[in-house]
């Protein structure tokens, strides 16, 4: 068990989240609603630092899955090199997480595209908007009940020639 397993114990309880390994990954699944206070206290109280990737996975037909989003926060602690992925799980009809923009100003440009693919949403983003996509798209294409050919969407992109560039 490593220190900040047990240290995650020692703040959140036994069954405050449950771990995994894999490949010397280490897996910490926490509830969405004990997700801002453990972001905050690794953070904060065990020197991750470095908001490295933030992600997310769409499970739907997944084989025992129990929530339709899975969403991946890989956390680095910069004086130790120590890695960890904190995860969590989210549902239709109201996917919605708190913002670690407060925490991390990195995370402004991956909560948006988490935002923008998936449609979960991040409570107290200062500007969750669509970074990939035209603001006027209304589906999120990662989904996987998104069409693969589209849904016949139409817009009016300038087509750029070999002469114009």
């Amino acid at each position: 068990m490593s220190t900040t397993e047990e240290r995650l114990r020692e703040r959140f309880g036994a069954g405050g989240f449950e771990t995994s390994r894999f490949r010397d990954n280490v897996r910490f699944d926490v509830p969405p609603e004990s997700l801002q206070a453990a972001l905050v206290f690794l953070k904060n109280d065990c020197g991750f630092d470095m908001l490295a990737e933030l992600t997310a996975a769409d499970l739907l037909e997944y084989p025992g899955a129990r929530n339709r989003f899975r969403v991946l926060y890989v956390l680095v602690n910069t004086a130790t090199s120590e890695r960890i992925n904190l995860r969590t799980h989210v549902d239709d009809p109201d996917p919605t997480l708190p913002s670690a923009v407060p925490l991390w100003r990195g995370a402004n440009w991956m909560e948006r595209e988490v935002f923008d693919m998936f449609g979960i949403r991040f409570a107290g983003h200062p500007n969750l908007k669509r970074i990939l996509m035209p603001e006027e798209f209304t589906a999120f294409p990662l989904r996987k009940d998104y069409p693969l050919r589209g849904r016949g969407e139409r817009h009016n992109f300038p087509v750029i020639t070999r002469a114009e560039s």
